[in-house]
């Protein structure tokens, strides 16, 4: 079945209302939101992404209902990797705590907004040059390879995110202190930037990273357009909320970064397999389609994010709470 388009037109009306209104409610109440105000939040976004997925069962088939759980959870499974790094970004120009929710739900847009020309590019290319898919794999398992070195992307992230603050500062006036959630402010009767407009170009530059990491992912798991932008934007509206609710349990997930890197291998690997089924290249089987290749199914790609990331979470957790315990010990012997 093919989704009717006033479904799609209306599912982006609800979703931007939403999204506005998240913008204005803090806007208008700054704060530093509990534990249980996070988890709240966190489970009407999820609750609201499995709502949406039953709707569009009923009007767009459940084939395409499949695909977006499917794209949802890998986005959404990609898009903890971001907390990490933005951890770093808020510790690195130690952006007070109440000002964080506003910096992320401003970075959340620009990332909804990157996302959706890299969307309209994907799209674009996909259709029309089918051999992308080998290109996609391989940079995947690429991505996967590197996200496996302990630490490696993130200090990638920094690096990439302090030669931007020097270029910045070398070519604006930016003063050394926040004035609240301003970008200009004045000092000693000279109009300056605030160190907020860094923070802000920071994260969007990670999210132009990240933008660039996640999209091939998802283009194996549905080429349309809809599902591609729809399941992006669940899977980042409930992240400033995630952050929070996490909080100081990020530095115990050593190893969430090996769940995610089995996740971007998997899924390079099973793109490399789409590629070969589509294959139009003549130095590859003639030009043919490569039959005998295994097609994986999308239930089987969500049954693997779902047990690479509980696997990584579980295990992360445990070391952590032997880790705990070992100090305790030694803390007691001494």
């Amino acid at each position: 079945m093919e989704i009717p388009l006033w479904f799609e037109i209306t599912s982006m009306v609800v979703l931007t209302v939403i999204l506005i209104a998240d913008l204005l409610l803090i806007k208008l109440r700054p704060h530093i939101p509990s534990t249980k105000e996070s988890t709240l939040w966190v489970v009407f976004y999820v609750a609201l992404a499995l709502l949406f997925a039953v709707l569009l069962g009923n009007v767009g088939g459940w084939k395409n209902a499949g695909d977006f759980i499917t794209g949802w959870a890998l986005e959404y499974s990609l898009s903890i990797d971001n907390l990490f790094v933005f951890v770093l970004i808020m510790a690195q120009f130690a952006v007070p705590r109440r000002l964080q929710q506003q910096v992320l739900m401003i970075g959340i847009i620009i990332a909804l907004v990157l996302r959706g020309a890299f969307i309209l590019v994907g799209v674009a290319i996909v259709e029309n040059f089918s051999p992308i898919f080998y290109i996609f794999g391989a940079f995947l398992i690429w991505t996967a390879i590197r996200q496996a070195m302990p630490d490696g992307d993130h200090d990638g992230e920094v690096q990439r995110e302090n030669f931007v603050v020097r270029l910045l500062r070398r070519r604006i006036d930016i003063s050394d202190h926040y004035d609240g959630s301003k970008m200009r402010t004045t000092v000693d009767g000279k109009r300056m930037f605030t160190p907020m407009v860094i923070v802000l170009i920071t994260i969007g530059v990670t999210d132009l990273i990240f933008a660039i990491d996640s999209i091939p992912a998802i283009f194996e798991i549905t080429t349309n357009g809809f599902l591609v932008f729809a399941a992006n934007i669940f899977a980042l509206m409930g992240l400033r909320q995630l952050y929070f609710l996490l909080g100081d349990l990020l530095d115990r997930l050593r190893y969430l970064h090996y769940g995610i890197a089995v996740i971007l291998g998997f899924i390079g690997i099973k793109l490399i397999l789409h590629a070969l089924h589509v294959n139009e290249l003549p130095f590859i089987n003639g030009g043919q389609h490569v039959e005998w290749v295994p097609d994986i199914d999308n239930m089987v790609s969500l049954g693997v994010i779902i047990a690479s990331m509980t696997i990584a979470t579980v295990a992360s957790l445990i070391a952590s709470g032997r880790e705990k315990r070992a100090e305790k010990k030694a803390a007691i012997t001494e």
